[in-house]
């Protein structure tokens, strides 16, 4: 895939993207694109990067430092796995943001190893959007906790939470991480990133608040 047929693919989100800002009243320009690309070789990235995409995701730690070699220096890249104690150097020295932060001793883990001369560690926080989702996130109520935390160590910037909802989950899943993170700010953090919503459900996490879509397949089509 080249730079020109990724484009016309972002042309394609941004798109859905504006509808569904519309119909919530929201301007377009207040959602970001995160383009996932696990799984994705180095001359996807350079030609998404081309494409006018600056903000990159990754899974798995060392995929990602492998594409970072070579490829434009004005990429963002995001860490959007789960974050293994044994990994959090390589994270902490290489990425520019962490989505999925749940455990106060990865924190500070993540806080020891940033290194001084870089800028802060930018991280959200990732919360259970459904009750019975059983994959690793962090309940509502244990959320303040966490993020004053956060807010204490210098290494690290808390900018916002992520969630990853359950297939089919239901328009209240969304509304309640957009609650939370209201509440969050009028208690007096100031967070500016909601990171919420996929290829598949990209409209309703616009429609709910989302700052932030993490998009895949619907620039890169399927992974093989």
């Amino acid at each position: 895939m080249d730079r020109k047929e990724i484009a016309a693919r972002l042309a394609v989100v941004r798109e859905r993207i504006g509808e569904a800002a519309g119909r919530a009243g929201r301007a377009p320009q207040e959602v970001r694109i995160l383009a996932v690309t696990k799984a994705h070789g180095k001359d996807l990235v350079r030609a998404a990067l081309e494409a006018g995409l600056t903000d990159l995701g990754e899974n798995y730690v060392q995929e990602g430092i492998a594409k970072m070699e070579g490829t434009c220096p004005g990429a963002r890249w995001h860490f959007i796995g789960r974050v293994q104690s044994n990994k959090t150097r390589a994270i902490a020295q290489h990425y520019d943001w962490v989505h999925t932060l749940t455990r106060e001793r990865i924190a500070v883990r993540l806080n020891a190893r940033r290194p001084a001369e870089s800028t802060p560690l930018n991280v959200c926080i990732q919360v259970r959007m459904q009750y019975a989702d059983a994959r690793p996130a962090l309940p509502a109520e244990e959320v303040p906790g966490l993020a004053a935390l956060i807010s204490a160590q210098p290494r690290l910037r808390l900018r916002g939470l992520m969630g990853m909802p359950m297939p089919d989950a239901p328009r209240d899943a969304y509304l309640r991480l957009r609650s939370l993170f209201d509440e969050l700010n009028a208690s007096g953090l100031n967070l500016d990133t909601l990171s919420m919503g996929m290829t598949a459900d990209l409209e309703t996490a616009v429609e709910c608040g989302a700052t932030l879509v993490r998009v895949g397949t619907a620039l890169f089509g399927p992974r093989a």
